[in-house]
């Protein structure tokens, strides 16, 4: 199911490419409405955009732009507001109401009903249709007949999921989720069109969705072309005319195109510009908390990696990390060390703990040499760090880290990057579970709950535990906490889940990572979300 292929994304016709390239800081000039277009750094995505077929940040940037769903994450808070809700009505945390705003369509005139978003939800849910969030479905009543973990579905809808009027449906969990509604601004719970099902390909192709903005044109490997919508119903109206998304495989050049005037925002300034960014820059570079961790995961499929006595290894090398050093001299304090797995913009009562990893996330080298030994030694003798080579921004940083690990350890050998080509390629062999050895993971919420920083990435089979760690005494803790009515009560048993997370080191920390932004003088308004995405509705041209 994980290496499914899909529709192949068909190129646009030549002249909108060419129309697409054209000069004026890398956009075409002007919008449908008349307004200036922007452009932007950009990766291309690991899949075609179905939403719930998109668990990576690319991809994510794009949903974003061109879908609302029930809830929206406020850009400046991250407090879930409602959006196309009206109202979300329960009496037990278990049984939910929903009424969708009336007024809403989608760019193609389709009207957003309360069976846009069911059918959206059932699609997403069904094993045939092998979508990578498939999991965020798993709380509703029939997800183990529509997606069972063995064999073959007996249902091709879940039992949770009634519509009861043109605008009101009904969602029937398995168990009490008391801060259920708030997860409702992810992506994956956007509503989809009859289009999606009517002609999937062509769907796939110029994807329709109900946000500010609609899909021109997309070459892979190119740009991506996005313009404002006219006929949008929504509060966040764009205020320019559009957004061109430009491919590029090394930061480092985009960062140069913004400094040459050829490009309107980098929002991933890499690691090697951050000495010079202020003075380039000035008060037109962002740096601002988002709710971004970065943490070296493992492939426990890999026999090596998920023996008895690894936990001692995976201490071991992370007390070998030094991130006090790291983060000072090639992130210039723009990363914190972490001492956690969540991230401190979720605040104490949101479940920050500070200081929960302890001595394993502190530079121990004597106590890291004794571990890996005790532990079996490294498999293989030598770890090699998988990441993307494309964005520039993570080479400088994963061989500091590797030079860490070797001078603790007394051996220049022990550590070593393993550099892949493109994000798109690094997350293939990812999906397809050809990780031989650690892999960095960084991890942007959702939404800002604890429960989006542990259940996505360390529950048994979740959709972005790409290293297929399990613990059925976690995944117990996190039932408990998603059953807890009590927001605070919820809060804490989430906590108690991540000691798991801890004791068994099933991921290392490294640090938590600041929102990052260059623009030009050609924009204003531009802000990072608590995502660490540019509120692209909000910037203005000219």
């Amino acid at each position: 199911m994980r290496g499914a292929t899909h529709a192949k994304w068909v190129a646009c016709a030549a002249a909108a490419a060419l129309a697409t390239t054209a000069c004026g800081g890398g956009g075409d000039g002007s919008g449908a409405d008349g307004g200036a277009v922007l452009s932007s750094s950009w990766g291309d995505p690991q899949n075609p955009l179905e939403p719930a077929n998109t668990n990576e940040v690319q991809g994510g940037k794009v949903l974003d732009m061109i879908f609302r769903g029930l809830k929206r994450y406020d850009p400046e808070t991250g407090e879930a507001r409602d959006m196309l809700a009206e109202k979300i009505e329960t009496t037990d945390s278990r049984t939910f109401t929903i009424t969708v705003k009336d007024g809403w369509t989608f760019s193609n005139g389709e009207k957003v009903t309360a069976k846009s978003f069911v059918d959206a939800w059932n699609y997403g849910a069904s094993l045939k249709n092998n979508q990578r969030n498939a999991y965020f479905f798993a709380y509703i009543e029939g997800y183990d007949k529509v997606h069972p973990e063995q064999g073959r579905q007996s249902a091709d809808t879940l039992s949770g999921l009634k519509v009861t009027g043109e605008r009101t449906f009904t969602v029937r969990l398995t168990q009490k989720f008391s801060t259920f509604p708030d997860t409702l601004g992810y992506n994956a719970y956007v509503p989809l069109p009859r289009a999606f099902f009517d002609d999937h390909d062509a769907w796939l192709a110029k994807p329709v969705g109900n946000g500010p903005y609609t899909v021109r044109s997309y070459t892979r490997g190119s740009q991506m072309s996005l313009r404002a919508r006219e006929d949008y119903p929504g509060p966040d109206k764009a205020r320019n005319g559009g957004v061109d998304l430009k491919v590029y495989t090394d930061n480092n050049t985009a960062y140069t195109d913004l400094m040459a005037g050829n490009l309107d925002l980098v929002d991933d300034v890499p690691a090697a510009q951050l000495r010079n960014v202020r003075g380039d820059l000035g008060d037109r570079y962002l740096n601002t908390p988002a709710g971004i961790l970065q943490t070296l995961a493992f492939p426990y499929y890999d026999r090596a990696w998920g023996k008895d006595g690894m936990d001692k290894v995976r201490r071991g090398l992370s007390m070998a990390i030094d991130r006090e050093q790291i983060t000072e001299t090639i992130f210039q304090k723009t990363r914190t060390p972490a001492t956690d797995w969540t991230s401190p913009v979720l605040g104490a009562d949101g479940g920050y703990r500070a200081g929960l990893c302890g001595d394993a996330c502190a530079y121990k080298p004597e106590e890291a040499r004794r571990l890996i030994q005790e532990g079996g030694g490294l498999p293989g003798g030598q770890v090699k760090i998988t990441y993307n080579a494309d964005t520039g921004s993570h080479k400088e940083w994963v061989d500091a880290v590797c030079n860490s690990i070797n001078n603790a350890l007394g051996n220049d050998r022990a550590c070593v990057g393993n550099p892949v080509g493109t994000f798109a390629d690094f997350r293939k062999q990812i999906t397809d579970r050809k990780m031989s050895g650690p892999f960095r993971a960084g991890w942007q919420m959702d939404y800002p709950l604890i429960q989006n920083f542990l259940q996505p990435l360390y529950y048994t089979n979740a959709s972005s535990n790409d290293g297929k760690w399990s613990s059925a005494e976690f995944d117990r803790r996190v039932d408990e906490a998603n059953a807890e009515t009590d927001t605070a009560k919820a809060v804490e048993k989430f906590q108690r889940a991540e000691e798991v997370v801890r004791d068994e080191m099933a991921a290392i920390p490294l640090w938590y990572q600041n929102g990052s932004a260059g623009y030009s003088e050609r924009l204003s308004n531009v802000k990072l979300n608590p995502f660490s995405v540019p509120v692209y509705d909000q910037i203005t041209v000219g």
